[in-house]
């Protein structure tokens, strides 16, 4: 296959992603509302003669039914339907992290010669929101994460959006001090770092919207619907807390150690106050104070998930607003503009 040729398959299979994870978050959107609580209605007495016998017994004669009918008359209740669509959400978002890789390896592909595909914002970004989706599906059985996907699926969509309409470029050759397979090492750690973070983060926000709902309870009244599906918020902290634990190391790695060796082979010098590097050093800062206040101080809950979130802002800001505020004052500012003429979706594309 030629550069163009690669390149266009990078664009369509990107914009088969984008098609997909709205598919699956629309199948999500509608897992959530059937899993929102119906009003009991008791059925009489009469209405249970003939009935099985066994079914009565399970449900007992004065329980509100709220089993529905479905096309070929048998019974599905609210909560087999919300199952059947998590599975079909779950089996969309696969596909559409395929197509996504799938877009990441044309891209590298598309270059001459053949590269990582990190060499502008637009391939940075991509490459972030498929390692978000990949460490939610790694993480999905083992954390039991199916309440997250809606979230997940509707971060992932809105960023690839941003990147499409916004950050879009051409494939050009890497710039001399992106030549490195030190650049490899650093941004690889630094993707993944990004993605747990995000999924910590995103389980952060999960617990304090739990939090609030839970506060406005009367006594004796549960939560219904999704939140009533999600973890405690026991479950939740603890979550946070682990993937946050496994991300800042990580992070370490690619801020304080392989980014200063790149930095030191590109330019020469191992800190230059790059405003890149002063925000990836602010947010190894909040997150180090992050997990000290949790394991010193026995910060939990609130206001551990309310750090959480601000070193979440410092993260994103990082990967993108750096890059249109710093200008071209960073060295590590990729070109975000547009090109004048968008040959984005054509099968030739120009160069």
């Amino acid at each position: 296959m030629s550069n163009e040729a690669w390149e266009t398959l990078s664009n369509q299979a990107i914009g088969a992603a984008g098609i997909v994870y709205f598919l699956a978050l629309l199948v999500h959107l509608a897992e959530w509302a059937s899993l929102r609580k119906p009003k009991a209605v008791a059925l009489p007495e009469e209405a249970l003669v003939g009935a099985d016998t066994s079914e009565v017994s399970r449900l007992g004669a004065g329980a509100p039914r709220t089993s529905t009918t479905d096309g070929e008359g048998g019974r599905r209740t609210d909560s087999e339907r919300a199952e059947f669509l998590g599975r079909v959400g779950l089996l969309l978002t696969v596909i559409a992290a395929g197509a996504h890789l799938i877009a990441l390896v044309g891209r590298g592909m598309a270059a001459s010669p053949n590269r990582v595909p990190w060499g502008n914002m637009y391939e940075f970004t991509i490459s972030g929101t498929f390692v978000v989706s990949l460490m939610y599906l790694v993480l999905y059985k083992r954390f039991r994460l199916h309440w997250m996907a809606p979230l997940v699926v509707g971060f992932v969509l809105t960023t690839l959006m941003v990147a499409v309409i916004w950050l879009y470029k051409p494939v050009a050759p890497l710039m001399d001090s992106l030549q490195s397979y030190w650049l490899v090492i650093h941004v690889v750690s630094a993707i993944i770092a990004t993605g747990a973070f995000t999924i910590g983060g995103i389980a952060s926000v999960v617990y304090l919207v739990k939090k609030r709902a839970e506060s406005r309870l009367g006594e004796g009244e549960e939560l219904a619907g999704w939140l009533g599906r999600v973890p405690t918020l026991d479950a939740l902290d603890k979550l946070a807390y682990r993937v946050h634990a496994f991300a800042f190391p990580v992070w370490t790695f690619a801020v304080l150690i392989t980014g200063p060796i790149w930095a030191h082979e590109a330019w020469s010098r191992y800190w230059n106050w790059d405003p890149k590097e002063v925000w990836a050093f602010i947010t190894w800062v909040v997150y180090a104070g992050y997990l000290h206040a949790r394991a010193t101080a026995g910060w939990k809950g609130r206001n551990a998930a309310i750090l959480a979130l601000v070193g979440l802002a410092t993260l994103w800001f990082n990967f993108i607003g750096v890059n249109f505020f710093a200008g071209n004052s960073s060295q590590h500012s990729y070109a975000v503009e547009r090109p004048v003429v968008d040959h984005r979706w054509s099968s030739s594309p120009s160069r």
